[in-house]
């Protein structure tokens, strides 16, 4: 469901300049030792470790709770040529989408062998989309021959470090292919420390696709369809917003992931348990039903995550603020620095 206003926008609407050695190649050394700008009445600039500092008691804060799975393989067809398998969405023990890179695409009824025997076979093909089947169980030989799937703008392959750091504390439920990457920014003491000051914690999954880094490819916005993923939102999460609202607490999610979880479950007007995938397109002229504030790390230029941030901050409020963090150095992208962002002053 596209959520787009009348009046026509375009990709190049949100564009910015970037210096290359910007884009934060590696994590932080401390993961709440990245910066973070906070857009409020004004820019200010701190670090991750303040975040604390910015809360109230009674808030609740929106976790993202997916688990990124090990989603690249290497294979090699049946014929003798290389090819890579890249997980979009594990649909049950043995079964996946996928995407594949090989000099030619293999058609149904092919093979495509894997480490230790095993093999995946092809059964259909919806788009650019593969539907394969194993041999094993997925999840359990991903975990040995997979490789983290690091966002392509890297350009270097996943390290040993990487398996951690590309990965939230608290993930839980195994699924996606990149990182709710706002997350990254917490260790188990702040979860602690917000805990002690008040500040409630609820949790939703949103198992992020491969998609989320496809550029949208029509000039008009309207004319783009974002690509589905799995959410669910469930009666705790539900409940604790309820509560918190009862208490004059914020609803601040961790980051675009969890906002669009909890505004997909929110489109009758009101939070309401959500268990299915949703295409929703976030662009400004939205009105926020449940999310009264958000984290968030520093997005592509004419991204759909970048549109829906200015959704809620206001589009030349939002870009002011990434000339203030070029300006000042800070990382962009999945291992750069954040941002604490409350909604622009309605006129």
């Amino acid at each position: 469901m596209a959520l787009v206003p009348c009046a026509p926008m375009f990709i190049s609407d949100f564009d910015y300049d970037l210096p290359s050695e910007l884009i934060a190649q590696y994590p932080a050394a401390d993961r709440r030792g990245s910066r973070l700008l906070e857009l409020d009445d004004g820019i200010t600039d701190r670090i991750f470790g303040e975040f604390p500092g910015l809360l109230r008691a009674n808030d609740l804060l929106v976790f993202n709770d997916t688990r990124v799975i090990k989603a690249r393989l290497a294979a090699q067809k049946e014929s003798g040529g290389r090819a890579e398998i890249l997980i979009e969405r594990v649909q049950g023990e043995c079964e996946v989408l996928a995407h594949i890179k090989a000099s030619k695409s293999p058609k149904s009824g092919g093979r495509l062998l894997l480490a230790d025997k095993a093999v995946a076979e092809v059964i259909d093909r919806n788009g650019g989309l593969f539907r394969l089947r194993f041999s094993v169980p997925v999840l359990p030989f991903l975990d040995l021959h997979g490789e983290v799937p690091l966002p392509p703008y890297l350009g270097r392959d996943a390290d040993s470090d990487d398996i951690e750091r590309y990965q939230t504390v608290y993930a839980k439920d195994p699924g996606a292919v990149a990182a709710p990457t706002a997350g990254l920014h917490f260790d188990n003491e702040m979860l602690d420390e917000t805990l002690a000051l008040g500040v409630n914690h609820a949790w939703v999954t949103l198992h992020v696709g491969a998609g989320t880094f496809q550029s949208l490819r029509e000039e008009n916005i309207r004319d783009n369809t974002l690509h589905s993923e799995l959410v669910h939102v469930g009666d705790d999460c539900c409940d604790a917003i309820e509560r918190a609202r009862h208490a004059g607490g914020r609803i601040i999610a961790v980051g675009t992931t969890s906002v669009r979880a909890l505004e997909c479950a929110s489109a009758s007007g009101s939070i309401e348990p959500f268990d299915g995938e949703t295409d929703m397109f976030i662009l400004p002229g939205y009105e926020f039903k449940t999310v009264n504030a958000m984290i968030t790390n520093f997005h592509l230029p004419q991204s759909s995550l970048l549109m829906l941030v200015a959704a809620f901050s206001g589009k030349e409020r939002l870009l002011n603020a990434y000339r203030h963090a070029i300006r000042e150095k800070y990382r962009f992208f999945s291992y750069g620095d954040a941002m604490f962002l409350t909604p622009e002053a309605k006129q």
